[in-house]
C-alpha cells in the first residue's frame, strides 16, 4: 500500500507540474502580423504617463540630419516615386524626407491618419510614448497602406470590441482613454459642412504617415530639424490637474520657445484642444504671454480643416462627442 501511494503521489505532481506550466490560452493574445489590422483590445494602456519620470531608453540620432527617414518610416513617400531609377536623384530626395506635421501623442492614430489623408502634400508624424500604443499605431499604419494598395485589409470595424475604457491615472486621478476610432456617429456622417468632402474622391495611400515612439519632452530636438514644421498638434493632452504637477504639461513658456524653434517662421502653426477647461484656459495665457506666437482670426480657424480633423477624428474627440460634453480649442 505505501508502495502504491507513493507512485499516485509522484503521477499526481508530474500532472500538476504539467498543468502549472501550460500558459492559460485564454490570456495568451494573437500575434498580429504585418499587414493586418490590429485589434486595439490587445494594445490597451494606460491613458498617460508622467514624461518627466518615464525612464526607459529611446534610440536617437545625435542630430536631426543623420536620420533617414525613409529607410524604415517613409520607404515609398510620395517624393520618392519621381526619382526613377537614379541613385543619386533618390538619395538627395530620400535627404530632404522628414516630418512637416506632428501629432504629439497621438494615440491610437486617428488624426495621424486622418491628418495623412486631408494634407497628402505633407509628411506626417505621430508621437507616442507608450510602446503597446505606438505598435498598435505602426500595425495600423501598415494595414492602411496594404488597404490602400488593394491587397485586401478591410478598415472599417477592424479596431477592436469598442469597449469604452477608462484608464487610472497616477495619484488616483482618472482619465477617459481613446475609444474605438473606427465608431463615427450619423451626425458626423451627415454633416455637410464635412471637410472631408473635398478629399473623397482622392484615396490616401498613407505613405506620407508613420509613427515614432519617443519622449517629445526630451529627444525632439534629435529628430526635427528647426524651422521645419508647418503644424503641431496636441490634442486632448494630460490635464495634470495638480498645481504641482503644471511642469508637466506638454505646453508650457519654456516649451513654446522649443516649439516656435522648430515651426515654420511666419506660417507653422500650433493646435490645441481639451475637454478640460481649465487646462484650455492654461493654453491660451501661455501662448497669448509668448512673444512667437499669435492668435488666428475665427475665420481663419473655421477654414481650417485641421480643426475639424482634430475635434472629430481624434478616439478621444469622439467619445467627447458621444457622451455630449464640451471642447475647447485653440
Amino acid at each position: 500500500n505505501t508502495n502504491l501511494n507513493s507512485t499516485n503521489n509522484d503521477n499526481d505532481n508530474d500532472k500538476a507540474s504539467a498543468i502549472a506550466s501550460t500558459p492559460p490560452t485564454d490570456t495568451v493574445p494573437p500575434i498580429t502580423h504585418e499587414g493586418q489590422m490590429p485589434q486595439k483590445k490587445f494594445y490597451r494602456s494606460r491613458a498617460h504617463c508622467n514624461p518627466l519620470s518615464f525612464n526607459e531608453a529611446f534610440d536617437y540620432p545625435p542630430r536631426p540630419d543623420l536620420f533617414d527617414w525613409t529607410e524604415e518610416h517613409y520607404p515609398n513617400h510620395p517624393q520618392l516615386s519621381d526619382c526613377g531609377t537614379d541613385a543619386g536623384e533618390f538619395s538627395a530626395s530620400s535627404a530632404q524626407i522628414h516630418p512637416t506635421v506632428l501629432d504629439v501623442g497621438c494615440g491610437f492614430g486617428g488624426l495621424t491618419l486622418a491628418l495623412s489623408a486631408l494634407l497628402p502634400e505633407e509628411t506626417i508624424l505621430g508621437l507616442e510614448i507608450r510602446s503597446k500604443v505606438t505598435e498598435y499605431v505602426r500595425l495600423r499604419i501598415l494595414a492602411s497602406r496594404k488597404e490602400a494598395m488593394g491587397t485586401g485589409a478591410s478598415i472599417a470595424g477592424c479596431d477592436g470590441d469598442g469597449e469604452t475604457h477608462d484608464a487610472e491615472k497616477e495619484d488616483g486621478e482618472t482619465h477617459d482613454a481613446e475609444k474605438d476610432d473606427t465608431e463615427t456617429d450619423a451626425t458626423d456622417r451627415d454633416d455637410p459642412n464635412d471637410k472631408r468632402a473635398s478629399h473623397r474622391d482622392h484615396r490616401p495611400t498613407h505613405q506620407n504617415a508613420s509613427v515614432l515612439r519617443t519622449n517629445a519632452m526630451k529627444y525632439l530636438p534629435n529628430h526635427i530639424p528647426p524651422r521645419s514644421l508647418s503644424k503641431l498638434f496636441f490634442c486632448f493632452p494630460d490635464p495634470h490637474f495638480k498645481k504641482k504637477n503644471h511642469p508637466r504639461r506638454i505646453v508650457s513658456t519654456r516649451l513654446l520657445t522649443e516649439y516656435a524653434h522648430w515651426l515654420k517662421p511666419g506660417e507653422g502653426k500650433l493646435y490645441c484642444i481639451t475637454d478640460v477647461r481649465d487646462l484650455h484656459e492654461w493654453h491660451v495665457e501661455r501662448c497669448e504671454e509668448h512673444p512667437l506666437f499669435e492668435e488666428v482670426t475665427e475665420e481663419e480657424m473655421e477654414g481650417d480643416e485641421c480643426v475639424w480633423a482634430m475635434r472629430t477624428e481624434t478616439e478621444e474627440g469622439k467619445k467627447v462627442r458621444r457622451e455630449g460634453r464640451e471642447m475647447w480649442w485653440k
